[in-house]
C-alpha cells in the first residue's frame, strides 16, 4: 500500500498525497497509468460514492492531457458520443467517469453503446482494511486527530467495507471528540461508533452480523 506511490507527474493542486493506494483501487490506477495501451483511446473509471474516483479523473486528465467527463451517466448520451469519436481522431484519451457502468447505467443511443461497449473499464473497488484504516487516519488527521495504530485496526476490522461507512466514522468520532475531550482509544471509538449505528453492541457492523451464519441452525 501506499499514498500515491506513483509514477505520474502529479499537478500540486490535486493534492496527489491525499490519494491511498492499496489493493482495492491499485488495478485502476495502474489501468489509467498505462492509457498509451488502451484499445480505444477512451476508458470508463466507475467505483462506489467517495472512493475518490473524480479525483484520480481530473488527476489523469491533467498528467496526460486527456479529457475527462464526471458524472458521464448523466450527460447527453449525443455529448459522449462526440467526445468518444473525437478521441479516437484525435488520439487524445478520453476518461469518462461514473458510478455504475452499463448495463447498470442505461444507454438509449444504440451507436454510444455499441461504443461503450468497446471501451475498456476502470473499477475501483470497495475499500480493503489497509485502506479503511488509511483513509480513517487521513481524514481524521486533517481534523486534528491521531489515531494509533490498534484503534484503527479494531475499527477496520468492524466497519462496514464502504467509502460511505468511513466518511461517515470520521464524522462520529470528531464529533464525539469535541464534545467529550477524551483521547482516541479502542473504547472511546467503539462508543462512538456504536452510538452512530455504525457498528452493535459487540462491536459488528451490521454487514459482518448479516454475514454471519444463523447459530440456531
Amino acid at each position: 500500500m501506499s499514498q500515491f506511490g506513483l509514477p505520474f507527474d502529479w499537478p500540486a493542486e490535486e493534492d496527489q498525497s491525499d490519494f491511498i493506494v492499496t489493493a482495492a483501487n491499485d488495478v485502476a490506477v495502474r489501468h489509467l497509468d498505462r492509457w498509451g495501451s488502451w484499445p480505444v483511446r477512451a476508458s470508463l473509471l466507475t467505483g462506489p460514492r467517495k472512493s475518490g474516483k473524480s479525483l484520480l479523473g481530473r488527476i489523469f486528465a491533467a498528467r496526460s492531457g486527456g479529457r475527462l467527463i464526471d458524472n458521464a451517466d448523466t450527460r447527453p448520451e449525443d455529448e459522449l458520443f462526440h467526445a468518444w469519436n473525437v478521441a479516437q481522431e484525435t488520439r487524445v484519451p478520453l476518461l469518462l467517469v461514473s458510478e455504475n457502468a452499463p448495463p447498470q447505467w442505461e444507454v438509449r443511443l444504440p451507436d454510444l453503446r455499441s461504443r461503450l461497449q468497446a471501451t475498456p473499464i476502470a473499477i475501483i473497488d470497495q475499500p480493503d482494511r489497509p485502506l479503511i484504516e488509511l483513509l480513517l487516519a487521513k481524514l481524521l488527521a486533517k481534523r486534528g486527530l491521531v489515531v494509533a495504530p490498534d484503534v484503527a485496526a479494531f475499527i477496520s476490522a468492524r466497519l462496514e467495507r464502504s467509502y460511505v461507512s468511513i466518511f461517515r466514522a470520521a464524522d462520529l468520532i470528531d464529533e464525539a471528540s469535541l464534545s467529550q475531550r477524551r483521547a482516541i482509544t479502542i473504547p472511546f471509538v467503539r462508543d462512538a461508533l456504536m452510538h452512530g449505528g455504525l457498528i452493535d453492541r459487540e462491536g459488528v457492523s451490521r454487514e459482518q452480523s448479516e454475514d454471519e451464519p444463523d447459530s440456531t441452525i
